[in-house]
Formats: structure tokens, sequence, C-alpha cells
């Protein structure tokens, strides 16, 4: 008979302390969890690539590497596209430029893929005489947009960007990775716009550069062309002292 009534007695408090977890978990609307999984994504890119013309892939030497993103305007699958504006389209013309140039073309209905845009710029520093320590970024318009978001996001991977008539997010600065801000702070920025661009405000490059200025960045400047337009980078990439001023950095 003792052990009917243990038995029951057990019962009894585990139906109690059921009942009582019950009412625990009634009263918490929202618990925490967790979940842990994988994504994966192929990606592809079609881009125009030029080498300087002493270029040569027996040779040791490293050359300065320009990455190009152009503009909305250019985006499909038609690559002649790609040099309609900035240097690809100088290369067209003739120029001769003391860089590798590698300019990707984003699909139409698309904005730049960092992901993308990181794994095509891994391929050709591999694949060519490209010096890791003078790599460049520079883009008009979405071009400009993807120039601040790429050149913010991995700082340490370029020298100098060159940022034509685009915007960011400042925020992005003050959530950026503490063990990136010394790349951030030591990044060369040189922004330009229109004063009179009616598709993206100047105001959008004059809030990136004053966030960097607050930020701590020594190294940057924004050039206004107070009768341009939103073609503020036709002016832009026909200067000489643009391609000069890439050269003078290095990242250490």
């Amino acid at each position: 008979m003792r052990t009917f009534v243990s038995i029951v007695c057990a019962a009894c408090v585990l139906g109690l302390n059921s009942f009582a977890t019950m009412a625990q978990e009634s009263k918490e609307p929202q618990q925490a969890k967790s979940f842990k999984g994988r994504v994966s994504k192929d990606v592809s890119a079609e881009y125009l690539l030029y080498l300087p013309k002493d270029y040569s892939s027996r040779s040791r030497k490293r050359w300065p590497l320009m990455l190009f993103l152009h503009g909305a305007g250019e985006r499909g699958s038609d690559i002649s596209k790609v040099a309609v504006h900035g240097p690809p389209k100088l290369v067209k013309q003739g120029k001769d430029f003391p860089f590798i140039i590698l300019s990707p073309q984003c699909p139409n209905g698309r904005l730049w893929d960092n992901d993308v845009l990181f794994a095509l710029l891994d391929e050709v520093i591999k694949k060519y005489n490209a010096d890791k320590s003078r790599v460049y970024l520079t883009g008009l318009s979405m071009g400009g947009y993807g120039t601040w978001s790429l050149g913010l996001t991995h700082p340490e991977r370029f020298a100098a960007i060159a940022p034509i008539c685009g915007g960011g997010d400042p925020i992005a600065l003050l959530l950026a990775d503490p063990k990136k801000t010394a790349a951030t702070k030591s990044l060369g920025v040189w922004a330009f716009h229109g004063a009179k661009d009616p598709v993206v405000k100047v105001e959008e490059s004059q809030r990136m550069v004053e966030a960097l200025k607050k930020f701590g960045c020594k190294d940057v400047e924004l050039t206004v062309y107070p009768e341009a337009q939103h073609d503020s980078w036709t002016e832009t990439y026909n200067n000489p002292k643009l391609y000069e001023w890439f050269l003078e950095h290095r990242r250490k």
C-alpha cells in the first residue's frame, strides 16, 4: 500500500511541475531560439579587361589595378555598353593607362553586388600580375553608390576610392567592424559631384564626406563642379590628376 501511495504522490508532483511549466510558458509570449544554416550561391560576371601596353605575364612586375563600376544606363548583356563612359571609353579612344583596368557589367534589373565584385576581383588578381597593395576603386552614378558600398565595406582591400555622383549610408561607418577602423581611416577618398545634379543631389556626396571626416579619415576630399548636372564623370575621368592621385596611394 505504501508503494502505491508513493507512486501516486510522485505522479502528482510531476503533474504539478508540468502545470507550472505550462503556466510559466503561457506568461512568456516569446522565447529565445537559435538557428544554424548555410547559404551559398554561384556568381558570374561579364567584364572588359585592359592590360597596359608594357604588361607581360612573364615579367615579375606587379601592376596597379583599377576597378571601374558603370552607371545604371550601361546595365545589360551588351558588353560594349560598358565602354560608353569612364576609363573604358578612354581606352577605346586610344588612351594608355598604367593600370590593369577591370570593368564588369551589371545585369539588367540589378544593382552592384559586393559578393560578385569581390569574387571577380579575387579571380583577376590571381590570374594577372596585379599589385594587391595598389587596388583602386571608382564608379559613376549607380557605380558611385557601388563604390561607396564596396569601398567602405572592405576598406582594407583598396588603397583609394573615387565615387562620382553617388551616395551611401553614413550609418554603415558607425556600425562597421571595429577591426576595420584603421583601414577606413587610412583609405584615400576623393569624391566628385555636380552642384546642379537633378538625379543624385550633391548632398549625397557631401554627407558621406562629412561622415568620413567625423569618423577620423584624414585623406578625404570632395570636388563639386558648380555648373555640372548629373554628368560630373566626363570632366573627372578626363583629368590626369585623378590617376596621379590614385598612384600616390598604397595599402600597407
